[in-house]
């Protein structure tokens, strides 16, 4: 068995990308950063890329025997009511299960973000045999009230028992339910359990089974000019945080003022945690995030003829907002309802005529 590359594909398009060259036996040989500018080419080698689990979502389901179209269409149908977006622009591959009769790993993502983060590796020289999310990486604990958790870049990844998730790093303890969140921080054990996937991967993201000639490019380089320089294409699946949160809001009483003194005890000092945490809670970005949002929007206004997004900005205290430009004043209205589609609401806070067109200054959030 050959020398195996490890690259750690980043969130921003802009920033460089980690990456160990791991020997069959997991121990690393050498350890570097690749750069979009860099003249020389990587040496051809098997590539295993992690990309962004923030993107991806994670399901252990119960499935009947079949192959692997079979096994794929069995998830694809069982997870059919936690898409927004329609099965053929997602990509959903089974992994093995722990043991006989015991539940498969199930992982979807964009179709589109696949392509990404494609045609970002290819941009650094590289061609990945494997692709799967950071989460996944970490070994499922022992323990079912154990949650690990490793930070890669601004998330924090999270692998419980049947539990896999990467989400903001203030979304942790909530995510986490009540479960002892043990934070994996020495570099060296880190290594080994990127080392560990990238020898035997649980889920390859490349094994969905896409058909030959799908449209599903949305280049590296187009997403990389939106305003907010992230890695943006229509992700529409919003599960993956919004589950363990609906989970903690049924919660609420007692336990609720407990959980948020844990993830903000800022808002612990306040004469009504729970009313402050709804306050935040709706200045915040819909579920899913920035990336799901400028998805959604960029979904939205690929479909009205005509339409540019000018400006897309998130802040803490005033969540998500936009500045759309479009032809004609029934645009937003066309924009209003494809966002409502994906489950997200637009407000628009200011429209002023422009050398012919129309601006729009929006904001976005969950729908009612």
């Amino acid at each position: 068995m050959k020398p195996i590359r490890l690259i750690l594909i980043p969130t921003l398009t802009g920033q460089p990308a980690p990456f160990l060259i791991v020997a069959p036996d997991g121990g690393v040989l050498q350890r570097g950063v690749l750069t979009l500018d860099a003249v020389e080419r990587p040496e051809p080698m098997r590539t295993v890329a992690i990309c962004p689990g923030a993107d991806v979502s994670v399901r252990w389901l119960d499935l009947p025997a079949g192959g692997a179209a079979q096994l794929r269409a069995a998830a694809a149908w069982r997870l059919r009511d936690e898409l927004v977006a329609t099965p053929d622009r997602v990509a959903t591959v089974v992994g093995p299960p722990a043991g006989p009769g015991q539940p498969r790993p199930v992982a979807v993502a964009s179709l589109a973000l696949l392509q990404a983060w494609s045609d970002y590796l290819e941009a650094l020289g590289l061609r990945a045999d494997v692709l799967t999310p950071d989460m996944l990486t970490l070994a499922e604990p022992e323990a079912d009230d154990v949650v690990l958790a490793v930070t890669f870049g601004e998330n924090v990844a999270l692998r419980g028992r049947r539990f896999a998730v990467t989400v903001q790093a203030d979304l942790v303890d909530l995510v986490a339910g009540g479960r002892q969140v043990v934070a994996v921080e020495d570099a060296a054990a880190v290594e080994r359990a990127l080392a560990a996937a990238a020898l035997s991967p649980l889920v390859n993201l490349l094994d969905a089974g896409v058909r030959e000639g799908a449209d599903v490019r949305r280049s590296w380089r187009r997403a990389a000019g939106l305003a907010t320089a992230v890695l943006v294409s229509p992700l529409l699946l919003t599960a993956a945080s919004a589950a363990r949160d609906d989970m903690a809001a049924r919660r609420l009483d007692a336990e609720a003022v407990a959980a948020i003194a844990a993830a903000a005890p800022d808002l612990a000092r306040e004469a009504d945690p729970v009313a402050a945490l709804r306050r935040r809670a709706d200045a915040a970005p819909p579920p899913g995030g920035v990336t799901a949002a400028a998805a959604a929007l960029f979904l939205a206004i690929e479909a009205v003829e005509g339409a540019e997004l000018d400006m897309l900005a998130a802040a803490p205290e005033a969540g998500v907002k936009a500045t759309v430009s479009h032809p004609g004043y029934s645009d937003m209205e066309a924009i209003t309802r494809r966002m409502a589609e994906a489950g997200m609401a637009v407000t628009e806070t200011a429209t002023l005529d422009d050398a012919g067109r129309v601006v729009s200054d929006i904001s976005i959030g969950a729908r009612p």
